[in-house]
């Protein structure tokens, strides 16, 4: 991708500078350049050496293609740069290409590798001068001035930080600061983005060196600037060597730890440091905002609980000698012995937390709908290994020297053991949906429930240990909710080639409305006649409508009516007559 910049710019260079010069000179974004340079070949993972390896090569590309070579095989002959050859905007390329920071992690363990850093700095420092000096000119524009002056101040301020010079490097980090902070209000939102994070860059570094001058309050603002992720590389480490600083310093007054009841003196130092910071640091990982920064801290802190454990194994090892001469075993748990479990707790519940929390984000993530198909995003396979290394750690917590009696202890890891196993199984069942195997998900899902109402069983003596684990109810709520979802699932799904258990399968022919309370897979509810109900139905017995006798009628007098007949005879013909025409009426 270099490259290809490189010879584009080679080809267009003349027409490039020409209509830069009419526009009010050459123009070179600095910053930008630097930044997709560092990202794109390894700073990005803190690879420093890899870096290196690329500025050297992008050195000799430009060098070869502009001419600009220093003697041959068997001489050297200097050869600087002037105003007069800055016609090619590629030959300020030479200068800002040395960032020597590959020494940094080895500098930590051998000091002899201080010294050459220290000299690459300078000579960082030293060619970031000279560009600067060059960008004097006329030809070239104000903002790249800028760009050069604050890079210059930025590499001076490194080179001053680490001869522990504070004020003039607080002065050279103030200068950067302020010419960005300049830049940033005077550019596009893209450009103005790239200066405030070289500004939120060096902000710790500003705080840093006023702490040492004398500010105590600027302590404070370090650690806002810790929780919120401000400070990389030199400055962390500065910060988290300062931090140990002021926990030895309130060490001294630490003597015994309290834990499961049993007061346990602390005599090394190193677990005295670790312990009085251990409240810090899950307040710190509590507050902190984004998941990069939580993820450092439990590093850091896993980090420190490993060496402390090292510290306390060796003292014991020194411990168990004596006690093999004195030959004096009792039997009984040391103290030495119970501190090591109660650290070892420590580091094993971290790792729990750590993992609970990258599971919590990929969860969050699972339910997102991808934004990019070609990009693989996270699987349930994911989750299951965060799910594995936590029920490691449950299974070594209950194996702690010291807490092989302590029955309450032991059923707290059982019941956070047996959350975790249900979560893990929950996923399992998500992948084999996935892979449409709808019978082994089903299994898994009816396992979980299984899981879940033990732990609610469980749970009544012992409510303080689910306060920090997940939710088990909402876990019954997703498992339910995706059990009708797959059997929904493996209703539609009409792949022939999928294969069906026999115990899902409907052998007796029976139609839907005679087997509503069971599951079962019957390809021919989806086809064009389906098993619904059976038709025509079968004849059933049923009850006949009774017949009803009238057998009271032949009992019954009814009175006479032969005044009425009579009556009705003795009109005659006339009474007739005046019946039709109304007369009698």
């Amino acid at each position: 991708m270099a490259a290809d910049k490189l010879s584009d710019a080679k080809v267009s260079s003349m027409e490039e500078n020409k209509e830069n010069q009419l526009r009010g000179g050459l123009g070179l974004e600095i910053l930008q350049i630097i930044k997709e340079s560092q990202q794109q070949h390894g700073l990005r993972h803190g690879d420093y050496q890899r870096y290196r390896g690329y500025c050297s090569r992008r050195l000799r590309r430009l060098r070869k293609t502009l001419g600009f070579k220093m003697g041959n095989r068997h001489k050297f002959v200097g050869k600087k740069i002037t105003v007069e050859i800055l016609s090619d905007i590629i030959v300020l390329n030479i200068f800002y290409l040395f960032y020597a920071m590959q020494l940094k992690q080895e500098a930590n363990t051998e000091p002899r590798k201080r010294f050459h850093l220290l000299a690459r700095l300078r000579k960082a420092a030293k060619h970031s001068e000279k560009l600067e000096k060059l960008c004097e000119s006329p030809r070239v524009d104000a903002k790249t001035k800028l760009e050069a002056q604050a890079y210059t101040a930025y590499l001076t301020g490194m080179v001053e930080f680490e001869l522990q010079e504070w004020k003039r490097a607080m002065e050279a980090f103030n200068k950067c600061k302020t010419i960005y902070e300049k830049l940033a209000s005077a550019f596009t939102e893209d450009m103005a983005v790239l200066y405030r994070q070289r500004v939120d860059e060096i902000s710790p570094n500003i705080r840093y060196c006023a702490y040492n001058i004398g500010d105590q309050n600027a302590i404070n603002d370090l650690m806002q600037m810790r929780l919120t992720g401000g400070g990389g590389g030199m400055m962390a480490e500065k910060l988290e060597a300062l931090i140990t600083q002021a926990r030895t310093k309130q060490a001294a007054t630490m003597s015994e730890v309290e834990w499961r009841g049993r007061a346990v003196p602390v005599k090394i130092d190193k677990a005295r440091v670790f312990l009085l910071g251990l409240a810090d640091n899950e307040a710190a990982i509590a507050q902190a905002s984004k998941e990069e920064t939580k993820e450092h801290l439990y590093e850091t802190l896993l980090a420190e609980c490993r060496d402390t454990i090292q510290a306390v194994r060796e003292e014991l090892k020194t411990e168990k000698q004596r006690e093999r001469s004195s030959e004096g075993d009792s039997g009984k748990v040391s103290n030495l012995q119970f501190l090591h479990s109660y650290l070892t707790y420590i580091k094993l519940c971290t790792l729990v937390k750590r993992n609970e929390s990258m599971a919590h984000t990929l969860q969050a993530k699972l339910k997102e709908p991808e934004a990019d198909e070609n990009k693989r995003g996270p699987r349930p396979q994911d989750l299951i290994r965060l799910y594995d290394i936590i029920l490691q750690s449950l299974a070594e917590l209950s194996t702690l020297q010291g807490l092989e009696d302590d029955h309450t202890f032991q059923k707290e890891v059982s019941l956070k053991t047996l959350v975790y196993k249900a979560y893990r199984c929950f996923f399992i069942a998500q992948s084999y949906v996935l892979v449409k195997k709808w019978s082994e998900a089903l299994v898994l899902y009816e396992r979980v429930l299984k899981y879940a109402k033990e732990v609610q069983s469980k749970a009544k003596n012992l409510n303080n240990s689910l306060k920090d684990l997940p939710d088990v109810q909402e876990l019954i709520h997703d498992v339910n909710a995706e059990k009708y979802s797959l059997q929904a699932a493996a209703i539609l799904d009409t792949d022939e080639t999928s294969e069906v258990p026999a115990q899902l399968q409907v052998k007796d022919g029976k139609p839907l409305c005679d087997r509503l309370e069971t599951f079962r897979l019957d390809p021919t509810l989806v086809g064009k006649q389906p098993n619904l109900v059976q038709f025509p139905p079968d004849f059933e017995p049923i009850p006949c409508k009774p017949l009803f006798f009238d057998l009271a009628l032949n009992h019954v007098a009814f009175p006479s009516l032969d005044d009425k007949v009579e009556q009705k005879g003795k009109g005659g013909l006339t009474g007739y007559i005046k019946g039709i025409f109304g007369f009698g009426s």
